[in-house]
Protein backbone atom coordinates (compact mmCIF):
# COMPACT_ATOMS: atom_id res chain seq x y z
CA UNK A 1 0.00 0.00 0.00
CA UNK A 2 1.43 3.46 -0.90
CA UNK A 3 -0.27 7.19 -0.63
CA UNK A 4 0.26 8.94 -4.08
CA UNK A 5 0.64 12.85 -3.13
CA UNK A 6 0.15 15.42 -5.46
CA UNK A 7 1.96 18.72 -5.22
CA UNK A 8 0.30 21.53 -7.44
CA UNK A 9 2.65 24.20 -6.49
CA UNK A 10 5.71 25.33 -3.89
CA UNK A 11 3.22 26.43 -1.29
CA UNK A 12 1.92 23.55 1.12
CA UNK A 13 -0.36 23.16 3.62
CA UNK A 14 1.07 20.68 5.88
CA UNK A 15 5.35 21.04 6.20
CA UNK A 16 5.82 17.23 7.23
CA UNK A 17 4.34 16.27 3.56
CA UNK A 18 6.11 19.30 2.13
CA UNK A 19 9.27 18.26 3.21
CA UNK A 20 8.78 14.60 2.67
CA UNK A 21 8.36 15.33 -0.74
CA UNK A 22 10.90 17.97 -1.39
CA UNK A 23 13.22 15.55 0.13
CA UNK A 24 12.35 12.76 -1.90
CA UNK A 25 13.13 15.25 -4.82
CA UNK A 26 16.20 16.79 -3.86
CA UNK A 27 17.34 12.86 -3.66
CA UNK A 28 16.48 12.49 -7.38
CA UNK A 29 18.82 15.18 -8.86
CA UNK A 30 22.10 14.34 -7.87
CA UNK A 31 22.51 13.39 -11.66
CA UNK A 32 21.54 17.03 -12.81
CA UNK A 33 19.97 18.63 -15.64
CA UNK A 34 18.66 21.26 -16.95
CA UNK A 35 15.38 19.63 -18.71
CA UNK A 36 12.95 19.58 -16.03
CA UNK A 37 9.48 20.80 -16.79
CA UNK A 38 8.25 22.65 -13.82
CA UNK A 39 8.85 24.93 -11.14
CA UNK A 40 7.86 22.13 -8.40
CA UNK A 41 10.63 20.07 -9.88
CA UNK A 42 12.83 23.08 -8.11
CA UNK A 43 14.06 20.58 -5.34
CA UNK A 44 14.95 17.73 -8.24
CA UNK A 45 17.63 20.45 -9.46
CA UNK A 46 20.30 21.55 -6.87
CA UNK A 47 22.68 21.53 -8.81
CA UNK A 48 26.51 20.56 -7.83
CA UNK A 49 29.35 22.46 -9.28
CA UNK A 50 30.23 20.22 -11.86
CA UNK A 51 26.79 20.58 -13.32
CA UNK A 52 26.53 23.65 -13.05
CA UNK A 53 30.02 24.94 -15.24
CA UNK A 54 30.11 24.72 -19.48
CA UNK A 55 33.28 24.62 -21.26
CA UNK A 56 33.48 26.87 -23.89
CA UNK A 57 34.39 25.67 -27.70
CA UNK A 58 38.51 26.18 -28.46
CA UNK A 59 36.98 28.71 -31.18
CA UNK A 60 34.93 31.42 -29.46
CA UNK A 61 33.13 31.78 -32.05
CA UNK A 62 31.36 28.73 -32.04
CA UNK A 63 29.73 29.12 -28.91
CA UNK A 64 26.04 29.76 -28.89
CA UNK A 65 26.32 30.51 -25.04
CA UNK A 66 28.98 31.38 -22.33
CA UNK A 67 31.34 33.76 -23.97
CA UNK A 68 30.31 34.56 -27.25
CA UNK A 69 32.05 36.46 -29.66
CA UNK A 70 30.77 40.19 -31.63
CA UNK A 71 30.38 38.26 -34.80
CA UNK A 72 27.84 35.95 -32.59
CA UNK A 73 25.79 38.75 -31.08
CA UNK A 74 25.40 40.76 -34.53
CA UNK A 75 24.03 37.44 -36.28
CA UNK A 76 21.74 37.11 -33.66
CA UNK A 77 20.74 40.98 -33.50
CA UNK A 78 20.26 40.77 -37.64
CA UNK A 79 18.10 37.94 -37.55
CA UNK A 80 16.89 36.92 -34.31
CA UNK A 81 13.82 35.07 -35.34
CA UNK A 82 15.65 32.97 -37.75
CA UNK A 83 19.11 32.62 -36.03
CA UNK A 84 18.10 32.55 -32.13
CA UNK A 85 20.05 29.48 -30.63
CA UNK A 86 17.93 26.13 -30.24
CA UNK A 87 15.66 26.30 -27.42
CA UNK A 88 15.54 29.95 -26.63
CA UNK A 89 11.70 31.04 -27.24
CA UNK A 90 12.34 34.84 -25.90
CA UNK A 91 13.86 38.34 -27.09
CA UNK A 92 17.46 39.15 -26.90
CA UNK A 93 18.28 41.19 -24.11
CA UNK A 94 21.37 43.09 -23.69
CA UNK A 95 22.38 44.03 -20.15
CA UNK A 96 25.22 46.61 -20.37
CA UNK A 97 27.51 47.58 -17.52
CA UNK A 98 28.72 50.87 -19.12
CA UNK A 99 28.02 52.66 -22.44
CA UNK A 100 30.41 52.29 -24.55
CA UNK A 101 33.38 54.73 -26.31
CA UNK A 102 31.90 57.33 -28.68
CA UNK A 103 30.09 55.27 -31.84
CA UNK A 104 29.47 52.46 -30.27
CA UNK A 105 28.02 53.16 -27.23
CA UNK A 106 25.18 50.74 -26.92
CA UNK A 107 24.36 47.51 -28.96
CA UNK A 108 21.54 48.46 -31.08
CA UNK A 109 17.60 47.69 -29.82
CA UNK A 110 15.03 47.75 -32.11
CA UNK A 111 12.44 47.16 -29.48
CA UNK A 112 10.76 44.41 -30.73
CA UNK A 113 13.04 41.65 -30.76
CA UNK A 114 15.96 43.64 -29.27
CA UNK A 115 16.12 45.39 -26.21
CA UNK A 116 19.41 46.94 -24.36
CA UNK A 117 19.51 48.44 -21.26
CA UNK A 118 21.84 49.90 -18.65
CA UNK A 119 22.57 48.58 -15.60
CA UNK A 120 24.03 50.15 -12.39
CA UNK A 121 26.91 48.90 -10.72
CA UNK A 122 25.04 48.63 -7.86
CA UNK A 123 22.10 46.77 -9.05
CA UNK A 124 24.68 42.87 -9.03
CA UNK A 125 24.98 43.04 -5.40
CA UNK A 126 23.57 43.45 -2.30
CA UNK A 127 24.36 43.59 1.77
CA UNK A 128 23.59 40.60 3.72
CA UNK A 129 23.78 38.92 6.85
CA UNK A 130 25.24 35.29 6.73
CA UNK A 131 24.15 34.65 10.49
CA UNK A 132 27.25 35.38 11.73
CA UNK A 133 28.09 38.79 10.40
CA UNK A 134 27.02 41.22 7.46
CA UNK A 135 28.78 41.52 4.13
CA UNK A 136 28.76 43.84 1.58
CA UNK A 137 28.92 42.69 -2.17
CA UNK A 138 26.65 39.35 -1.88
CA UNK A 139 24.48 38.46 -4.67
CA UNK A 140 21.12 40.00 -4.42
CA UNK A 141 18.29 37.88 -2.74
CA UNK A 142 15.42 36.55 -4.22
CA UNK A 143 13.14 39.85 -3.85
CA UNK A 144 15.77 41.53 -5.42
CA UNK A 145 16.15 39.02 -8.38
CA UNK A 146 12.09 39.16 -9.18
CA UNK A 147 12.15 43.35 -8.84
CA UNK A 148 15.24 43.61 -11.12
CA UNK A 149 13.55 41.12 -13.80
CA UNK A 150 10.59 43.33 -14.01
CA UNK A 151 12.88 46.22 -14.17
CA UNK A 152 13.88 44.73 -17.45
CA UNK A 153 11.77 42.84 -18.91
CA UNK A 154 13.30 39.49 -18.47
CA UNK A 155 11.96 35.76 -18.74
CA UNK A 156 15.25 33.63 -17.87
CA UNK A 157 13.29 30.98 -19.22
CA UNK A 158 12.77 32.12 -22.51
CA UNK A 159 15.05 34.86 -23.29
CA UNK A 160 18.76 35.22 -24.62
CA UNK A 161 20.66 37.72 -21.80
CA UNK A 162 24.31 39.10 -23.08
CA UNK A 163 25.69 40.74 -20.68
CA UNK A 164 28.35 43.10 -21.97
CA UNK A 165 30.67 45.07 -20.74
CA UNK A 166 30.32 48.20 -22.98
CA UNK A 167 33.28 50.34 -22.30
CA UNK A 168 36.57 48.35 -21.80
CA UNK A 169 38.45 48.01 -18.99
CA UNK A 170 39.36 45.23 -15.89
CA UNK A 171 35.80 46.68 -13.49
CA UNK A 172 33.83 46.56 -16.76
CA UNK A 173 34.43 43.14 -16.88
CA UNK A 174 34.08 42.44 -13.36
CA UNK A 175 30.70 43.64 -13.28
CA UNK A 176 30.11 41.97 -16.74
CA UNK A 177 31.53 38.31 -14.59
CA UNK A 178 28.92 39.59 -11.61
CA UNK A 179 25.69 39.58 -14.39
CA UNK A 180 26.25 36.25 -15.61
CA UNK A 181 27.01 34.54 -11.68
CA UNK A 182 23.87 36.56 -10.42
CA UNK A 183 21.36 35.68 -13.25
CA UNK A 184 23.29 31.75 -13.30
CA UNK A 185 23.20 30.80 -9.36
CA UNK A 186 19.66 31.99 -9.34
CA UNK A 187 19.10 29.30 -12.03
CA UNK A 188 19.22 30.90 -15.02
CA UNK A 189 19.63 27.66 -17.64
CA UNK A 190 23.10 28.06 -19.11
CA UNK A 191 21.78 28.13 -23.13
CA UNK A 192 19.75 31.35 -22.02
CA UNK A 193 23.20 33.20 -20.88
CA UNK A 194 26.39 34.53 -22.32
CA UNK A 195 29.48 36.97 -21.45
CA UNK A 196 30.37 39.20 -25.04
CA UNK A 197 33.80 38.72 -25.19
CA UNK A 198 35.44 41.73 -25.59
CA UNK A 199 33.83 46.15 -25.39
CA UNK A 200 31.54 47.34 -27.87
CA UNK A 201 34.74 49.62 -29.31
CA UNK A 202 36.99 45.91 -29.59
CA UNK A 203 33.78 44.15 -31.49
CA UNK A 204 34.11 47.19 -34.29
CA UNK A 205 37.67 47.50 -34.59
CA UNK A 206 37.98 43.53 -34.60
CA UNK A 207 35.20 43.75 -37.43
CA UNK A 208 32.39 41.46 -35.56
CA UNK A 209 30.56 44.53 -35.54
CA UNK A 210 30.19 47.48 -37.12
CA UNK A 211 29.74 51.00 -36.30
CA UNK A 212 25.72 50.94 -37.63
CA UNK A 213 25.25 47.84 -35.17
CA UNK A 214 25.19 50.50 -32.37
CA UNK A 215 23.44 53.16 -31.23
CA UNK A 216 23.82 56.13 -28.80
CA UNK A 217 20.40 55.35 -26.51
CA UNK A 218 19.07 52.21 -24.34
CA UNK A 219 15.86 50.80 -25.11
CA UNK A 220 12.86 53.44 -24.60
CA UNK A 221 11.35 50.51 -22.72
CA UNK A 222 11.48 46.79 -21.17
CA UNK A 223 9.22 44.36 -22.69
CA UNK A 224 6.36 43.97 -20.97
CA UNK A 225 6.84 40.09 -20.25
CA UNK A 226 9.62 38.47 -17.29
CA UNK A 227 9.66 35.24 -15.33
CA UNK A 228 10.60 35.03 -11.62
CA UNK A 229 13.54 33.14 -10.10
CA UNK A 230 11.42 31.05 -7.54
CA UNK A 231 9.94 29.61 -10.97
CA UNK A 232 13.09 28.66 -12.29
CA UNK A 233 13.26 24.76 -12.07
CA UNK A 234 17.35 24.79 -11.62
CA UNK A 235 18.77 26.12 -7.70
CA UNK A 236 22.84 26.79 -8.57
CA UNK A 237 23.34 28.28 -4.98
CA UNK A 238 26.20 25.84 -5.00
CA UNK A 239 28.09 28.42 -7.16
CA UNK A 240 28.52 30.11 -3.67
CA UNK A 241 31.06 29.09 -1.37
CA UNK A 242 30.02 31.09 2.45
CA UNK A 243 32.40 31.27 5.33
CA UNK A 244 31.35 27.82 6.68
CA UNK A 245 32.21 26.22 3.07
CA UNK A 246 35.51 27.90 3.39
CA UNK A 247 36.96 26.89 6.61
CA UNK A 248 36.11 23.43 5.73
CA UNK A 249 38.02 22.73 2.97
CA UNK A 250 41.13 24.37 4.29
CA UNK A 251 44.45 22.34 4.79
CA UNK A 252 45.95 22.22 7.99
CA UNK A 253 48.67 24.12 7.24
CA UNK A 254 49.60 27.24 4.48
CA UNK A 255 50.96 24.20 1.34
CA UNK A 256 50.03 23.57 -1.89
CA UNK A 257 48.24 20.43 -1.24
CA UNK A 258 47.70 17.63 -4.38
CA UNK A 259 45.06 15.72 -4.38
CA UNK A 260 42.11 16.74 -1.87
CA UNK A 261 39.41 17.85 -4.24
CA UNK A 262 40.46 21.48 -3.72
CA UNK A 263 41.58 23.98 -5.66
CA UNK A 264 41.61 27.62 -3.49
CA UNK A 265 42.11 30.53 -6.17
CA UNK A 266 43.17 33.88 -4.94
CA UNK A 267 42.45 36.63 -7.77
CA UNK A 268 44.61 39.68 -5.84
CA UNK A 269 47.91 40.62 -6.86
CA UNK A 270 50.53 38.78 -5.24
CA UNK A 271 51.35 42.20 -3.19
CA UNK A 272 48.17 41.62 -0.97
CA UNK A 273 48.13 37.97 -0.84
CA UNK A 274 51.85 37.99 0.59
CA UNK A 275 50.38 40.55 2.98
CA UNK A 276 53.42 42.82 1.62
CA UNK A 277 56.22 40.60 1.71
CA UNK A 278 56.43 40.54 -2.33
CA UNK A 279 55.39 42.81 -4.74
CA UNK A 280 55.18 40.52 -7.73
CA UNK A 281 58.63 40.93 -8.74
CA UNK A 282 60.26 39.34 -5.57
CA UNK A 283 60.59 42.97 -3.58
CA UNK A 284 59.01 43.54 -0.68
CA UNK A 285 56.29 46.55 -0.25
CA UNK A 286 57.70 49.02 1.11
CA UNK A 287 55.00 49.81 3.62
CA UNK A 288 52.32 46.74 3.96
CA UNK A 289 49.47 48.58 5.03
CA UNK A 290 49.43 50.03 1.29
CA UNK A 291 48.37 46.51 0.66
CA UNK A 292 44.79 46.62 2.81
CA UNK A 293 41.78 47.52 1.94
CA UNK A 294 38.23 48.58 3.63
CA UNK A 295 39.96 49.05 6.63
CA UNK A 296 40.75 44.91 7.77
CA UNK A 297 42.07 44.46 10.36
CA UNK A 298 44.70 42.09 8.89
CA UNK A 299 45.92 41.24 5.21
CA UNK A 300 47.34 37.60 3.99
CA UNK A 301 45.36 34.68 2.48
CA UNK A 302 43.56 31.61 3.54
CA UNK A 303 45.88 28.69 4.24
CA UNK A 304 46.88 26.57 1.35
CA UNK A 305 45.40 29.34 -1.34
CA UNK A 306 47.28 29.76 -4.72
CA UNK A 307 47.73 33.13 -6.44
CA UNK A 308 47.31 34.39 -10.00
CA UNK A 309 46.41 38.23 -10.44
CA UNK A 310 42.59 38.11 -12.71
CA UNK A 311 44.23 40.51 -14.87
CA UNK A 312 46.61 38.06 -16.34
CA UNK A 313 43.18 36.36 -18.16
CA UNK A 314 42.39 39.23 -19.91
CA UNK A 315 43.98 40.63 -23.12
CA UNK A 316 43.59 44.49 -22.49
CA UNK A 317 44.60 46.01 -25.85
CA UNK A 318 41.79 43.39 -27.54
CA UNK A 319 38.87 45.34 -25.31
CA UNK A 320 39.75 43.62 -22.19
CA UNK A 321 38.30 40.36 -24.26
CA UNK A 322 39.64 36.65 -22.31
CA UNK A 323 42.62 35.13 -24.05
CA UNK A 324 42.41 32.00 -25.72
CA UNK A 325 41.40 28.90 -24.04
CA UNK A 326 44.79 27.65 -24.70
CA UNK A 327 46.49 30.19 -22.71
CA UNK A 328 44.04 30.09 -19.73
CA UNK A 329 44.17 26.44 -19.53
CA UNK A 330 47.64 26.47 -19.59
CA UNK A 331 47.57 28.55 -16.50
CA UNK A 332 45.40 25.98 -14.44
CA UNK A 333 48.07 23.05 -15.73
CA UNK A 334 50.48 25.28 -13.99
CA UNK A 335 52.80 26.64 -16.66
CA UNK A 336 53.70 30.56 -17.06
CA UNK A 337 53.08 32.71 -19.61
CA UNK A 338 56.12 34.51 -21.14
CA UNK A 339 56.32 37.44 -18.84
CA UNK A 340 56.73 34.49 -16.60
CA UNK A 341 53.62 34.84 -14.61
CA UNK A 342 51.55 32.04 -13.12
CA UNK A 343 50.21 30.51 -10.26
CA UNK A 344 52.11 30.99 -6.98
CA UNK A 345 52.07 29.20 -3.21
CA UNK A 346 53.19 30.54 0.15
CA UNK A 347 56.64 30.69 -0.99
CA UNK A 348 55.82 33.60 -3.85
CA UNK A 349 57.29 31.51 -6.09
CA UNK A 350 55.69 29.34 -9.31
CA UNK A 351 54.21 26.02 -8.71
CA UNK A 352 55.58 24.46 -11.60
CA UNK A 353 53.67 22.21 -14.19
CA UNK A 354 51.49 19.96 -13.08
CA UNK A 355 51.71 21.17 -9.37
CA UNK A 356 48.68 23.28 -10.08
CA UNK A 357 44.71 22.15 -10.56
CA UNK A 358 43.84 18.73 -10.01
CA UNK A 359 41.39 17.12 -12.22
CA UNK A 360 38.49 16.13 -10.04
CA UNK A 361 39.43 19.62 -8.35
CA UNK A 362 36.71 21.99 -7.48
CA UNK A 363 38.13 25.83 -7.74
CA UNK A 364 37.36 28.12 -4.78
CA UNK A 365 38.08 31.66 -5.86
CA UNK A 366 38.38 34.97 -4.02
CA UNK A 367 39.44 38.35 -4.07
CA UNK A 368 38.93 41.42 -1.31
CA UNK A 369 34.93 41.75 -3.10
CA UNK A 370 34.54 38.97 -5.25
CA UNK A 371 34.77 41.93 -8.07
CA UNK A 372 38.25 40.63 -9.40
CA UNK A 373 37.08 36.82 -8.81
CA UNK A 374 34.90 37.17 -11.20
CA UNK A 375 36.91 37.38 -14.11
CA UNK A 376 39.06 34.11 -12.70
CA UNK A 377 35.81 32.22 -12.39
CA UNK A 378 34.50 32.99 -15.37
CA UNK A 379 37.67 31.77 -16.95
CA UNK A 380 37.06 28.48 -14.80
CA UNK A 381 33.41 28.04 -15.37
CA UNK A 382 32.68 29.73 -18.43
CA UNK A 383 35.66 28.79 -20.35
CA UNK A 384 37.69 25.57 -19.22
CA UNK A 385 34.30 23.83 -17.51
CA UNK A 386 36.02 23.52 -14.16
CA UNK A 387 33.57 22.79 -10.91
CA UNK A 388 33.58 26.00 -9.94
CA UNK A 389 32.32 28.10 -6.48
CA UNK A 390 32.59 32.17 -5.60
CA UNK A 391 33.52 32.93 -1.95
CA UNK A 392 31.75 35.77 -1.95
CA UNK A 393 32.02 37.17 1.16
CA UNK A 394 35.81 37.49 0.42
CA UNK A 395 38.56 38.85 2.19
CA UNK A 396 36.35 41.94 3.61
CA UNK A 397 34.53 38.96 5.22
CA UNK A 398 37.26 36.91 5.95
CA UNK A 399 39.84 39.14 7.75
CA UNK A 400 36.79 40.60 9.72
CA UNK A 401 36.36 37.07 11.14
CA UNK A 402 39.03 38.13 13.45
CA UNK A 403 40.26 38.34 17.11
CA UNK A 404 41.47 41.88 16.62
CA UNK A 405 40.81 44.97 18.38
CA UNK A 406 38.82 47.47 16.18
CA UNK A 407 39.16 51.51 16.36
CA UNK A 408 35.67 50.92 19.30
CA UNK A 409 38.47 49.15 21.50
CA UNK A 410 36.38 46.24 20.75
CA UNK A 411 38.13 42.59 19.63
CA UNK A 412 35.81 42.01 15.47
CA UNK A 413 35.46 38.13 17.00
CA UNK A 414 35.76 37.25 20.79
CA UNK A 415 38.77 34.38 21.36
CA UNK A 416 36.30 31.75 21.76
CA UNK A 417 34.20 32.47 18.56
CA UNK A 418 34.27 29.06 15.94
CA UNK A 419 34.50 31.31 13.15
CA UNK A 420 37.62 33.07 13.83
CA UNK A 421 39.61 32.76 10.32
CA UNK A 422 42.57 34.42 11.78
CA UNK A 423 43.49 30.85 13.26
CA UNK A 424 43.77 29.12 9.60
CA UNK A 425 45.17 32.13 7.78
CA UNK A 426 48.82 33.58 6.62
CA UNK A 427 48.72 36.97 7.66
CA UNK A 428 50.00 40.21 9.16
CA UNK A 429 47.71 42.79 11.65
CA UNK A 430 47.41 46.30 11.03
CA UNK A 431 50.23 48.24 12.89
CA UNK A 432 47.08 49.26 15.81
CA UNK A 433 43.06 49.33 16.41
CA UNK A 434 43.03 53.16 15.24
CA UNK A 435 42.98 52.00 11.53
CA UNK A 436 41.24 49.02 11.82
CA UNK A 437 36.81 49.67 10.97
CA UNK A 438 34.26 47.43 13.14
CA UNK A 439 32.22 45.11 11.25
CA UNK A 440 28.56 44.25 12.05
CA UNK A 441 28.88 40.97 13.71
CA UNK A 442 25.22 38.99 14.38
CA UNK A 443 26.09 36.48 15.92
CA UNK A 444 29.82 35.50 17.05
CA UNK A 445 28.54 32.11 18.26
CA UNK A 446 25.89 31.64 15.25
CA UNK A 447 25.35 27.65 14.52
CA UNK A 448 25.81 27.72 11.07
CA UNK A 449 27.33 31.03 8.17
CA UNK A 450 25.22 29.32 5.86
CA UNK A 451 22.22 32.22 6.30
CA UNK A 452 22.17 33.28 3.02
CA UNK A 453 22.28 30.20 0.87
CA UNK A 454 20.18 28.50 3.08
CA UNK A 455 17.21 31.84 2.86
CA UNK A 456 17.52 31.63 -1.04
CA UNK A 457 16.93 28.16 -0.99
CA UNK A 458 13.90 28.97 0.14
CA UNK A 459 13.00 31.33 -2.06
CA UNK A 460 13.54 28.92 -4.72
CA UNK A 461 10.89 26.83 -2.96
CA UNK A 462 8.35 28.65 -1.30
CA UNK A 463 8.77 32.35 -2.97
CA UNK A 464 7.88 35.35 -1.04
CA UNK A 465 6.31 33.73 1.15
CA UNK A 466 9.22 31.96 2.82
CA UNK A 467 7.30 28.86 3.71
CA UNK A 468 3.96 27.90 3.66
CA UNK A 469 0.36 29.59 3.80
CA UNK A 470 0.59 29.05 7.52
CA UNK A 471 3.43 30.82 7.93
CA UNK A 472 5.81 28.55 9.61
CA UNK A 473 9.08 28.68 8.56
CA UNK A 474 10.75 25.51 6.33
CA UNK A 475 14.39 24.58 5.22
CA UNK A 476 14.27 22.98 2.58
CA UNK A 477 16.96 19.60 2.23
CA UNK A 478 20.31 20.59 1.57
CA UNK A 479 22.09 19.78 -1.49
CA UNK A 480 22.67 15.39 -1.65
CA UNK A 481 25.06 15.64 -4.21
CA UNK A 482 27.77 17.31 -2.33
CA UNK A 483 27.87 20.85 -3.81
Amino acid sequence: MYIDITIPGKRFANNSIAMLALLALALAGCGGGEDKSSASDAAANINSPAQIAQESADDYNANENGLITGATLKRWKDDWLNERPAGVTGELVILQAFEGAALSEYVKPDGVHVFTHLVGSSEWVQTRSNGVGTTTSMVPDGATMNAFLVKYGIDPSKDMIVCAMGAGGNYQAMLQGRCWYMLRYWGTPRAHLALLNGDNAYQVSSTQMVAGDFDVAVSASAKSSYGTVDDLPEDNTALQATLQDMLAILPASDSNVLGDGVFIWDARGTNQYSAGEDDGTGTPVADYMTTFQNSGSRQGHPYGALQLDYSNMLDAAAGYSYKPKAELAAYLAGEVDGGGKGFVDGTYQPVGTGRAYQAGDTVYTYCETTFRAMITGMTSVVILGKPTRFYDGAMTEWNSMSNITAWDGAAILPADSPWRTDVVSYYKAATGPTVIAPRQIDDPYASSANAIVDADRRFKFFGASGGDSGGDSVTPPSNPCGG
